[in-house]
C-alpha cells in the first residue's frame, strides 16, 4: 500500500495499525512507519519498498546525500557489469541507510519493439542476453548493500501493443515461445540467481495458447509460467490494481481476489485510502466465502516472512544508519557517479568530426541550441524548483515558462559558460519550425538539437529533420561545407541510431543534471566519450569500411555446379571438427529446386581467370506467400571480409524488388531447408551474424525463432510419459494419410493457418509423391476438421535434395517437417507433439536410424534454433 505527502498520514497509520499491513514510503518516514508497526504488535517489521532505478526514475532525492547515477540502460552503455554492480550496490547502501530494505529492480526487459515503447531507457536493451547479465550484476549489488530485490515487470513490457484509450489494457501479442526465447530469457536467469520478488505487469496477453486480460490476475502467468515453468518460488507483487484500465474492467476488489488466486503474494495499492480499504474488505469477503483458501494465505505469509527474514530485522529497522552513514558514503558514490556518466556517454556518429565543437567554433561565433518541451523528472532539482515557482531565466525577466521550459535550462548556461556567452536558447514544440527558429538558424554558425523519445514524440523527429534540411542548404563561412548540426537524445538512443542522415549523434541516456553537465564536457572536448550502444542495435556505431565492388553474375547450371559443389566444400571443411556443418550433405541440387510454384535466381562472384566460385547466393520468389527469399550466401572462406557477401545480397535484394509483387523478404528459408534463418548454435558467430545482417539492412528484432533437430538412434526413442499421457487425453484423432486425394482438406487448412513461406510447397510436393511421403493429420473429433498437420518424407522422396540433412550415408534418415497448427487451438503444444510423436512412431517402424525434425518451434524442446527474419518490401531499409 502506498500514499501521497512527506509525513505519516493517519490513513496509512490506520492501515498499519489495524491491518498489519505492508507499505512503500522512503526517506525519514520509515522509522516513523517501523515504529509505529512494532508498536502495534508486528512480529517482524515492514517491508518498505520503492523505485530508485536511477536516470529519470527515483522515488528518493536528496543534492547532498543521495547520487544520482546513469539509467539502466545508460549503465549498460558502458558496457560494464562490474559498473553496473558498484552502482547498484551504491544505491543499495543510500536506501538502506534510511531504512529502505526493499528495492524494485533490477527491470529486466528486453526490448524486443524499440518503436513506442515508453520503459525506454529503464529497460538495459534489446538482447536477451545482455539484458540477464547486467539484470544480475545489478541484483547482485542490491543483495550485498542489503537489500531484497524484485525483477520487473513480468513478463515483459519490451514489446506492449497500445489500442489507444487509457481503459485500453497493453497487449503482449507474442507468443509463450516467443517469450520464452526472448523476453523470459532475463526473468529465468533472474530466478536461477536467487531475485527475491518479482513484479507481474497488469497488461493483457493475446497469443495462441494464451488469451488474459491482465496477466497479474491470471494464474496461468503468475503460478503456471512463472512458479511452475521459470521455477520462481519468492514473493510476488502484483501491478497497482488502482490502474484505470484494470479497476474500470474488474474492479478493486474482485481484482484483489484474483490476483490473490492467480498466485500474487502482495497486491499493490499505491494511493486512495478508500481503495485500500475495498481491498481488504474484499479480501476477507473472499476468505470466508472460501474463493481463497487458507493454504493461498499461509503460502504467501511464508514467502513474505522469507523475504523480510532476509533483508531486516527491528534491530535495523529501528535503527536506521541515517545522515552520518550516507556523509561518509558520498565522496566515494560522487566519484563512481562520475565515471559511471563519463563512461556511459556516446557518440554514435561523427561522420564529418564535428566533435568537439570547440576546435570547429571561431570565439565570436554563436550556438544555437534547440530543446523540446519535457516534463521535468519528479526527483530532480529543476522538479522541485519548478514546483516552488522559483525559477527564473538567467539574465532576463521572464514573468512565466512554459512547462518545461526549465528542463535543459542549465544545459544552456553551461554551453554560455563555454562559449563566453555566445549561445542561442530556445525550445520547439509540436507547431513545427517557426519563423523564429529559421532566423535563429541562418544566424548560428552551428546547432545542437535536442530530442527525448523522438520515436513516440514525433514531432521532435519532424523538427529535427526540417532542422537538418536547412543546414544542408545553409553554408557557413569558409569551407566547411553544409552548417554543423549535432543531435543529442538524451533518453531513448533509438530516436535516430539507424538514421544515418544524421550525421552526428550522441546519447546521454537520460537527462538529469549531470547527464548535462556530461554533455556539455562531451561537446567541447573536456571529455572522451567511450559509450557503446546497448544491444543489437549497437552495430549502427560503426562506420562502415570502404568496401570492394564484385561483379556479381548469374548462376549458370552448367559452368558453375562443379565450382558450387567445391566452394560448399571447402565452407564444410572449415568448420570445428566435432561440430555438424549446416551444409552437411548439401550439393549444387541442393539449391536448384526445380518448382513451377517457385521462381529461382540465383548469382555468383566468379574468379574470371580459373571460373571458381567465390562467392553464391541463392535467392527465390514463393507464389503461395508473395515471399523473396534470401535462402544462403556462401563465401569462400579464404575471401571473407572483402565485401563479396555484400555485393551478392546487394544485388539479390534489387533483383527481387524489381520483378514485382514482393510482399515481403525473408532471410532464411524452409525449402530449400539448408539455413531456417540466422544460425545461432554459437553464441559469438549468432552475433556477428546479426550484427552483419542488420548493417546491411535486416531488422533482427523482427526475428522469430524456428529450428532443426537430428534425433539419433531413433529404435531406442520412447516418449515421455507426460508428454505421451497428455497427447492421449487431448480431444483430438490423429491419422497418418498419403496422395493427392486428400488435397483438398490439408491445403485448404494450410491456407487458412499460416503463411509462412515453403509450407504451401512442402505439402504438395509430399502429397504428389505418395509413395515416400505422408502426412499427420490432427483433426477434431466432432466434424473432421483438419487442425493440425505435419509432412513425413523418406531420404528416396524426389525433393529430398532440398533437405540435405537426409543425405548421410551411415544412416537412414526420415524427416518429420512443417507442424502446422490452426490459431485458434486452445491446446496447441499438445497437438503439437501429439503430431511429432506420432511421426517418430511412424519412422521407427520404417526401420529408420535417425529422424530430422525441420523446421519447428524449439519451445520447451532444447533445439538448435535459427532466427527466421520477415520484412514487408515496402519496408526495406537499403543499407551502403
Amino acid at each position: 500500500m502506498g500514499f501521497d505527502g512527506t509525513e505519516v498520514t493517519p490513513q496509512i497509520r490506520t492501515l498499519i495499525e489495524k491491518h498489519h499491513l505492508a507499505a512503500e514510503q522512503t526517506t525519514k518516514l520509515v522509522l516513523d512507519l517501523q515504529t509505529i508497526a512494532h508498536d502495534a504488535g508486528h512480529p517482524v517489521p515492514l517491508a518498505i519498498c520503492l523505485d530508485q532505478e536511477n536516470g529519470g526514475v527515483n522515488s528518493l532525492f536528496d543534492e547532498t546525500y543521495i547520487r544520482q547515477f546513469p539509467s539502466a540502460m545508460g549503465v549498460a552503455a558502458t558496457g560494464s557489469t562490474d559498473m553496473a554492480y558498484e552502482i547498484a550496490r551504491a544505491t543499495g547502501e543510500e536506501l538502506s541507510a534510511v531504512g529502505i530494505n526493499w528495492i524494485m529492480g533490477p527491470c529486466l526487459d528486453v526490448l524486443t519493439n524499440v518503436k513506442n515503447q515508453p520503459l525506454g531507457v529503464r529497460s538495459m536493451g534489446d538482447d536477451p542476453e545482455e539484458v540477464s547479465r547486467f539484470g544480475v550484476a545489478f541484483m547482485q549489488g542490491y543483495k550485498d548493500a542489503g537489500l531484497a530485490t524484485c525483477g520487473k515487470h513480468f513478463p515483459s513490457y519490451g514489446n506492449l501493443e497500445f489500442l489507444g484509450s487509457s481503459l485500453d489494457v497493453p497487449i503482449i501479442t507474442d507468443s509463450l515461445e516467443q517469450l520464452s526465447l526472448s523476453a523470459l530469457v532475463p526473468f529465468r536467469n533472474a530466478v536461477s540467481h536467487g531475485v527475491d520478488g518479482m513484479f507481474v505487469g497488469g497488461c493483457a496477453m493475446s497469443s495462441a495458447g494464451v488469451n488474459v486480460m491482465h496477466a497479474c490476475l491470471s494464474e496461468q502467468v503468475v503460478d503456471m509460467l512463472l512458479r511452475d515453468d521459470l521455477g520462481f518460488n519468492g514473493v510476488v507483487m502484483s501491478e497497482c490494481l488502482e490502474m484505470e484500465a484494470l479497476s474500470q474492467n474488474i474492479g478493486v476488489g474482485g481484482g484483489t481476489v484474483m490476483a490473490v488466486n492467480a498466485g500474487c503474494d502482495i497486491v499493490l495499492l499505491c494511493r486512495l485510502f478508500s481503495v485500500q480499504q475495498e481491498a481488504i474488505r474484499y479480501l476477507k469477503l473472499g476468505y470466508d466465502d472460501g474463493a481463497i483458501s487458507t493454504e493461498r494465505i499461509c503460502k504467501s505469509l511464508r514467502r513474505m516472512l522469507d523475504l523480510k527474514a532476509s533483508c531486516t530485522s527491528w534491530e535495523k529497522a529501528l535503527n536506521p544508519a541515517g545522515i552520518p552513514t550516507l556523509s561518509k558514503l558520498q565522496p566515494s558514490h560522487k566519484l563512481l557517479s562520475s565515471e559511471a556518466y563519463n563512461a556511459s556517454m556516446t557518440v554514435v556518429r561523427d561522420k564529418d568530426r564535428l566533435l568537439p565543437l570547440s576546435n570547429l567554433l571561431a570565439p565570436e561565433e554563436e550556438v544555437l541550441l534547440l530543446t523540446p518541451l519535457v516534463k521535468p523528472l519528479p526527483a530532480s532539482a529543476s522538479s522541485q524548483a519548478f514546483s516552488a515557482g522559483s525559477v527564473v531565466a538567467s539574465g532576463a525577466s521572464t514573468p512565466s515558462l512554459m512547462s518545461g521550459e526549465t528542463v535543459f535550462r542549465e544545459l544552456g548556461r553551461s554551453i554560455a559558460r563555454k562559449r563566453q556567452g555566445r549561445l542561442l536558447h530556445t525550445s520547439y514544440t509540436a507547431h513545427g519550425v517557426r519563423p523564429f527558429h529559421e532566423d535563429l538558424v541562418k544566424r548560428a554558425s552551428a546547432i545542437i538539437v535536442v530530442t527525448a523519445d523522438a520515436n513516440r514524440n514525433l514531432y521532435q523527429n519532424g523538427f529535427t529533420k526540417h532542422i537538418a534540411m536547412m543546414c544542408e542548404s545553409q553554408l557557413t563561412l569558409g569551407e566547411r561545407g553544409e552548417k554543423p548540426m549535432v543531435v543529442v537524445s538524451v533518453s531513448s538512443p533509438y530516436d535516430f541510431a539507424l538514421d544515418t542522415s544524421i550525421g552526428t549523434y550522441i546519447c546521454t541516456y537520460d537527462f538529469t543534471e549531470t547527464a548535462q553537465k556530461t554533455l556539455v564536457e562531451v561537446l567541447f572536448g573536456d571529455l572522451s566519450p567511450t559509450g557503446n550502444l546497448p544491444g543489437n542495435v549497437s552495430q549502427s556505431q560503426k562506420y562502415h569500411r570502404s568496401r570492394q565492388h564484385w561483379v556479381v553474375e548469374h548462376f549458370d547450371d552448367e559452368l558453375d555446379t562443379r565450382a558450387l559443389d567445391d566452394l560448399l566444400q571447402s565452407i564444410e571443411q572449415e568448420g570445428p571438427v566435432n561440430q555438424r556443418s549446416e551444409l552437411f550433405g548439401c550439393s549444387s541440387k541442393t539449391f536448384l529446386l526445380h518448382n513451377p510454384e517457385v521462381e529461382e535466381q540465383h548469382y555468383v562472384v566468379r574468379n574470371s581467370s580459373t571460373r571458381s566460385l567465390l562467392g553464391f547466393c541463392c535467392t527465390y520468389f514463393f507464389k503461395s506467400t508473395a515471399t523473396g527469399v534470401v535462402g544462403a550466401i556462401l563465401v569462400d572462406p579464404d575471401r571473407r571480409k572483402l565485401s563479396i557477401g555484400h555485393s551478392l545480397h546487394t544485388r539479390a535484394i534489387r533483383n527481387l524488388l524489381q520483378r514485382g509483387g514482393v510482399e515481403r523478404f525473408q532471410l532464411g528459408s524452409r525449402l530449400p531447408g539448408v539455413y531456417l534463418g540466422i544460425p545461432s548454435n554459437s553464441l559469438a558467430e549468432r552475433k556477428r551474424l546479426r550484427r552483419w545482417f542488420a548493417s546491411i539492412g535486416w531488422s533482427t528484432a523482427l526475428s522469430r525463432p524456428v529450428c532443426s533437430m537430428i534425433l539419433k538412434d531413433v529404435s531406442r526413442w520412447i516418449a515421455p510419459e507426460k508428454m505421451s499421457r497428455s497427447v492421449q487425453h487431448a480431444e483430438v484423432e490423429f491419422d497418418l494419410v498419403h496422395g493427392m486425394q486428400y488435397a483438398e482438406s490439408i491445403l485448404e487448412h494450410i491456407k487458412s493457418s499460416t503463411r509462412r513461406q515453403g509450407v504451401m510447397e512442402v505439402y504438395k510436393l509430399a502429397l504428389a509423391d505418395e509413395a515416400s511421403c505422408g502426412v499427420i493429420r490432427a483433426k477434431r473429433p466432432a466434424d473432421g476438421t483438419v487442425i493440425g498437420s505435419v509432412v513425413l518424407c523418406s531420404p528416396d522422396a524426389s525433393w529430398a535434395d532440398a533437405l540435405p540433412a537426409l543425405k548421410d550415408t551411415n544412416n537412414v534418415t526420415w524427416a518429420i517437417s512443417s507442424p502446422v497448427i490452426f490459431p485458434g487451438v486452445g491446446e496447441y503444444s499438445t497437438v503439437l507433439q501429439g503430431l511429432i510423436v506420432l511421426g517418430i512412431r511412424q519412422i521407427k517402424e520404417q526401420q529408420a536410424d535417425a529422424v530430422l525434425l525441420g523446421s519447428v518451434s524449439p519451445y520447451r524442446a532444447g533445439f538448435e534454433e535459427g532466427r527466421k527474419l520477415t520484412i514487408r518490401a515496402g519496408g526495406w531499409r537499403w543499407v551502403f
